[in-house]
């Protein structure tokens, strides 16, 4: 007789002492067991997930989304479970749609499984920024731009395995979904409802919000295509290093005079284009050793 799957949830919170129990009693109808990531909270957070019956893991201090999904993946590891979920503690997301969620990895079809929000009922602002984040990302299912900043997720054993936190903000999300892109896992979408009406007292600004994903993303595409992003911003600072040049030089042969600004931005330009030179090829050549030792 075939063994039940094990499913475990993973939620990290922050002071969300009001929505909490409401979030872990609707995920435990779904799943064995739950890992509350309680991020140096100053209210009950953790106290009601204790009494709740979940697994509490406690930062002594505020350290980010990040950190707290970090915690939420190593403690997963050790339960090693054949799916693993996690979901928000503020209550945006609905337990009830775990099973569709992590249906595609019980049936071997996904590594990774993303509940997707686009098309539902967002605020306009929100479903704007989310989607030029999205596009910044560029990881696809179906050929589709994902979701890439939901934390609605389910992860297989094999994914937790290749998949690891470096970011402590909001851009965890983000380097998640790049990584396992790397990591060529199979990610699968799967439409999720969305509630913002009771966000009103949400800890995490949107606009701090976007920079964040947004900085993680550029940081990544910045790593993974170093010739491309540095190399191309060298030749954009050489071609302004020279159209200033040629202008300073021109002034003076007329006047004999050197005007300083365009001498300073020529030099400026050219500076920074032989620098991001240097970072592309050192880059480069640390990330090819580093691809081939594994």
């Amino acid at each position: 007789m075939a063994l039940e799957p094990r499913i475990v949830a993973g939620i990290p919170a922050y002071n969300e002492e009001k929505m909490i129990a409401r979030v872990i009693l609707r995920t435990a109808k779904h799943v064995d067991k739950i890992i509350v990531v309680d991020d140096g909270s100053d209210d009950d957070t953790a106290i009601i997930a204790e009494k709740l019956g979940a697994v509490v893991v406690k930062h002594e201090k505020n350290l980010g989304k990040g950190a707290a999904m970090r915690s939420c993946l190593e403690v997963a590891m050790k339960v090693r479970p054949d799916v693993f979920v996690t979901i928000d503690a503020d209550g945006q997301h609905d337990p009830d749609e775990i099973p569709a969620l992590i249906e595609p990895i019980l049936k071997g079809e996904a590594d990774v499984v993303i509940g997707s929000r686009m098309g539902r009922e967002i605020p306009r602002f929100r479903r704007v920024g989310a989607r030029l984040l999205d596009y910044v990302t560029d990881v696809k299912a179906g050929g589709i731009i994902v979701d890439a900043q939901s934390g609605f997720r389910a992860y297989s054993l094999t994914a937790l395995s290749e998949l690891s936190v470096t970011e402590y903000g909001m851009g965890v999300d983000t380097e998640l979904i790049m990584r396992a892109k790397e990591a060529s896992l199979r990610i699968m979408e799967v439409p999720i409802s969305v509630k913002y009406e009771d966000l009103e007292t949400s800890t995490h600004n949107p606009f701090y919000h976007w920079f964040d994903v947004f900085f993680t993303a550029l940081k990544f595409i910045s790593i993974r295509h170093a010739l491309l992003f540095y190399g191309g911003f060298a030749v954009i600072m050489f071609s302004v290093a020279v159209s200033f040049g040629i202008q300073t030089i021109d002034y003076y042969r007329q006047y004999h005079e050197v005007v300083t600004n365009l001498a300073l931005v020529s030099i400026s330009a050219g500076l920074l284009a032989f620098l991001s030179l240097f970072t592309a090829l050192i880059l480069f050549t640390l990330i090819t050793v580093l691809r081939e030792k594994r």
